[in-house]
């Protein structure tokens, strides 16, 4: 049930406990803490917040509802695990160079920093304390590590950005998500998935398939009784034209389950109800009893807490071929239910903005309020009327326009019923969501893939076919016409400075922040085979339309607008359809008639070294 609260004004729903902060603990204006991951210690007395932007972990007395210390950081937490012996935190720093903090709770120092691979995050403790496991994104690995040794003891390579992970209680398999699909994005079928480690070898054992459509995977929770996984994502309804919204016709939230033993999907419910979006559904806990599974909504600012007992009892009857709601009378119809949840979901509103990690301690819920710099809580108890509050993290500061943009981007209350932000199909700060779309801006029947807003107003025009004349037109045009709304100018003034803002993130490609020699000996082909003639440096784009023979049907010898390179190592699949999953088939099978690039000649290392400097760009 939806809470009828009415949402306060910022300035007044944060519970300021600036009073309580210890010295120093004060930032400068607009340097904002940005909570995005919580943890809580073994007695619920603790909370350790990763607050991003501040490059540091505030440490919050729950009895007090204080920050009691903040300890600094070498870079921005990306993730948090605590040891069971409530001494030790480990912290993910995310960044291209990652590292791994080793921080004494009794002393709050970091007396270790591990070395990681490329933006490491969502670490995992064994039970025992024995092992700890990192995803690391763009290097599409996890790392295990010997916490007594400090050492790697393997690197398993999984598929594309590996982004939250649970271990079961008995730490034989790791759950792995990842953020978006990989491969071509041209065919039927295009979702993400998880990955199932076998902790004993060391190496993937499996890869789960979830539905048509997942992408933009978050987060990842194994029950208390080690039977089911839960994961929390996007259920795009990518092969339908963007005509309307009602109903979910875009983008529907979900809730994937996975039965842990048979390392199989139970099924995917979705998390909107029929005339509200339930956007951009991030962190996922159950409570210790394991009566209730616990999801907040970053783009609704909510949180949905569902009974977990009545929850797979539907499904265990619609999976019989039994009618449990007007929409479902078998396994298939679940997944297009937006109906499903009722009676079994209660959706209770937050006062802050964009709750992300979300921790359980008994049956209060806190989630870490990345835009308003706050910790949200509210009693879940079903016999008390849902009560939520914001605790400030740190001073209130205002907002930059760059700030609210970014805030905009990522909120549903943009959106027409609330059913999805620009994050939803720009996920990972304004990059790709990995499918094809069918956008009204070009006619229909001809689906593009999604573009990142990296240098999107430095390199006009915008979209695949260059329609619109910049990337401002194209904002205005996305909230109307994607949104389904009307907002004021300064709303999308404030996304363009937001997308303004954004920094190219080093590419994986890199040794130690260079070319390698392959990268470099791939440069000098990049002059050869005339590449840099419609991709010059330092923009890697001329600007301009042209054909390069990929226009297939009615899009045939049509010009097509060239794109930057820059950051092209994070934005497959690539050309305008999506239909190369690789930047070797992009420079050989997708080359008709060598109109992209004299590549004909080249042999076998010779593209892929061409390859290797253009995923380095």
């Amino acid at each position: 049930m939806i809470s009828t609260d009415s949402k306060a004004s910022l300035s007044t729903i944060i519970i300021c406990i600036s009073a309580c902060l210890p010295a120093g603990f004060a930032a400068a204006a607009n340097d904002y803490l940005s909570p995005l991951a919580l943890v809580a210690d073994g007695d619920g007395k603790t909370l350790y917040i990763a607050e991003q932007t501040a490059n540091q972990i505030a440490v919050f007395d729950v009895a007090g509802a204080k920050v009691s210390k903040a300890i600094s950081l070498p870079g921005p937490p990306s993730g948090l695990a605590l040891a069971p012996d409530g001494k030790t935190l480990y912290v993910t720093i995310g960044v291209g160079e990652g590292k791994i903090a080793v921080i004494d709770l009794n002393s709050g120092d970091i007396v270790q920093t591990l070395d990681a691979e490329h933006t490491p995050t969502a670490p995992v403790l064994s039970g025992d304390g024995k092992t700890l496991y990192v995803c690391n994104r763009f290097s599409n690995t996890v790392s295990v590590y010997d916490p007594a040794s400090k050492k790697v003891t393997a690197s398993i390579q999984v598929t594309r950005e590996p982004i939250a992970a649970a271990i079961t209680p008995d730490g034989k398999l790791l759950f792995v998500t990842h953020l978006v699909p990989s491969g071509a994005a041209d065919g039927d079928y295009v979702a993400a998935v998880v990955s199932v480690i076998d902790t004993a070898a060391n190496k993937l054992d499996k890869t789960i398939q979830l539905p048509n459509g997942s992408t933009g995977l978050r987060d990842i929770c194994i029950c208390p009784d080690g039977k089911f996984a839960y994961v929390t994502g996007v259920l795009a309804r990518y092969q339908l034209p963007t005509t309307q919204l009602e109903r979910g016709w875009v983008n529907t939230n979900a809730l994937s389950i996975i039965d842990v033993a048979n390392k199989k999907p139970i099924n995917t419910v979705l998390l909107d109800d029929v005339d509200l979006g339930g956007a951009n559904p991030w962190g996922v806990r159950c409570t210790a009893d394991g009566k209730y599974v616990c999801v907040s909504h970053a783009g609704t600012h909510q949180i949905s807490v569902i009974d977990r007992a009545k929850l797979h009892d539907k499904l265990a009857k619609a999976a019989a071929g039994e009618k449990v709601s007007d929409a479902t009378s078998s396994y298939d119809d679940v997944p297009n239910d937006l109906s499903f949840l009722v009676g079994l979901r209660r959706r209770i509103n937050l006062t802050g903005n964009g709750p992300r990690g979300i921790a359980v301690i008994g049956t209060n819920v806190y989630a870490a309020e990345y835009f308003t710099d706050s910790l949200g809580v509210v009693d879940i108890n079903p016999d008390v009327r849902p009560a939520a509050k914001s605790l400030a993290l740190g001073p209130e500061k205002p907002l930059t326009v760059a700030r609210k943009g970014e805030m905009f981007f990522n909120d549903a209350e943009l959106c027409f019923q609330k059913w999805q932000s620009c994050a939803s199909c720009h996920p990972g700060g304004a990059r790709v969501d990995a499918l094809n779309w069918d956008l009204m801006n070009d006619g229909l029947g001809n689906p593009k893939n999604t573009k990142s807003m990296l240098m999107a107003h430095e390199t006009p025009p915008a979209m695949a076919l260059g329609v619109r004349d910049t990337a401002e037109l194209a904002v205005r045009a996305g909230i109307k016409h994607i949104q389904f709304a009307v907002r004021p100018e300064a709303d999308a003034a404030a996304i363009d400075e937001y997308l303004k803002s954004l920094k190219p993130v080093p590419s994986p490609y890199l040794e130690k922040g260079k070319l390698s020699d392959s990268a470099k000996r791939g440069q000098e082909i990049f002059e050869k085979a005339s590449c840099s003639k419609c991709h010059p440096a330092p923009l890697y784009t001329t600007l301009k339309k042209y054909n390069i023979g990929t226009g297939r049907d009615r899009e045939k010898d049509l010009e097509f607008d060239t794109p930057t390179l820059i950051e092209v190592w994070r934005t497959a699949p690539y050309l305008h359809d999506g239909r190369s999953a690789r930047m070797e088939d992009v420079l050989t099978k997708h080359n008709p008639g060598d109109r992209h690039g004299q590549t004909s000649d080249l042999t076998d290392a010779e593209i892929a070294d061409l390859a290797q400097f253009v995923l380095s760009l």
